[in-house]
């Protein structure tokens, strides 16, 4: 994530003791367990913004070295959870215990790229996978904007980036498919269309049930890309009832995983197409409920590197197990 320090950055700012915060950057999220605490006492996992956290609507922009993390808790059901404060959190760069000096938590809008397998093998899921689309878009902020990416043996743009609900629900239905699989085609021209966003949140949605078999694009530049680039992706993989007789995990799944995983998303394998609508509603439900954390790094050289961000979550008396997901790290900027 190049030039995420030191750069100018679209924020939301609250206010808090008569002094304008940064709340958002263009850092995004990485899977990664926080500490197992027990499940005992009150399951506090309500959508209500924690307590002490202000909140504004205002957008401004600042030249700073602030590194900005938002995260994602949830139990173990996957439900979010949150009332946590800046003290539950204690932030890491390459090792080195960093200062929280910003803290957040808000549903702020978020720009949305729908990557949609359109091959062949879609067919007989086709309906399930819209209902899909529709509970991700039924549970999107209101200032949610959008955009819907077809693949096939090649990748297209279908709508591009619009507020306007109706034209992605309107292109879900002109869709058909045909052809093969060019995944890798279909994500690296949805990062490409998510130039054109509004809001510093960024998330790619990708639904499928194949390996890839048509890209132009190689993993290996879509994993340099993605590590690059400020954009949390999350990916329903449709699995086939088959790929049980083959030993160890499918090429597919291990690319999305780690795709994923590097931004902070999360793979969903749905092996019952009436399960598609809940887990889009659940990742909706992850856009919209997240804390943000900012930092000044105290290793500030610009060198270009690569800096690790580790997280640890403290579960407060009453808490259910949690787990957090945040971006792995980012790319400091080079002079």
């Amino acid at each position: 994530m190049r030039g995420v320090i030191g750069r100018q950055l679209g924020v939301r700012a609250f206010i808090a003791s008569g002094l304008a915060c940064v709340l958002f950057s263009s850092l995004g999220l990485v899977v990664s367990t926080g500490q197992e605490v027990s499940t005992s006492g009150a399951n506090r996992t309500d959508l209500s913004v924690s307590p002490g956290v202000y909140r504004s609507d205002a957008t401004i922009r600042v030249q700073s070295n602030l590194v900005v993390i938002p995260v994602t808790v949830t139990d173990g059901g996957g439900r979010v959870v949150s009332g946590l404060e800046k003290e539950h959190f204690t932030l890491f760069e390459d090792d080195a215990q960093q200062e929280i000096t910003h803290f957040a938590a808000e549903d702020a809008p978020v720009s949305i790229g729908i990557v949609f397998d359109a091959s062949d093998s879609m067919q007989p899921k086709l309906r399930k996978a819209r209902e899909a689309v529709s509970s991700l878009l039924s549970n999107a902020n209101p200032n949610d904007e959008f955009f819907l990416t077809r693949f096939s043996t090649t990748a297209q743009i279908l709508v591009p980036m619009t507020s306007r609900v109706d034209d992605i629900w309107n292109g879900m239905g002109m869709l058909r498919v045909n052809g093969g699989t060019a995944l890798l085609d279909g994500v690296r021209l949805a990062m490409a269309e998510m130039k054109r966003a509004h809001h510093s949140r960024k998330a790619l949605v990708i639904i499928s049930d194949g390996e890839d078999n048509s890209s132009q694009w190689t993993i290996d530049e879509l994993k340099a890309a993605v590590r690059e680039q400020d954009i949390l992706i999350y990916a329903i993989r449709i699995t086939d009832s088959m790929e049980s007789s083959f030993p160890g995990p499918p090429r597919g799944a291990t690319l999305l995983h780690d795709i994923t995983g590097h931004t902070g998303g999360s793979m969903f394998e749905v092996n019952k197409l009436k399960q598609l609508p809940e887990i889009a509603a659940k990742i909706g439900g992850w856009l919209r409920n997240q804390y943000v954390l900012g930092y000044v790094p105290n290793h500030a050289e610009k060198d270009g590197t690569y800096r690790k961000v580790q997280l640890k979550v403290v579960r407060p008396k009453g808490y259910p197990r949690l787990h957090a997901t945040w971006r792995k790290g980012y790319y400091a900027p080079k002079e």
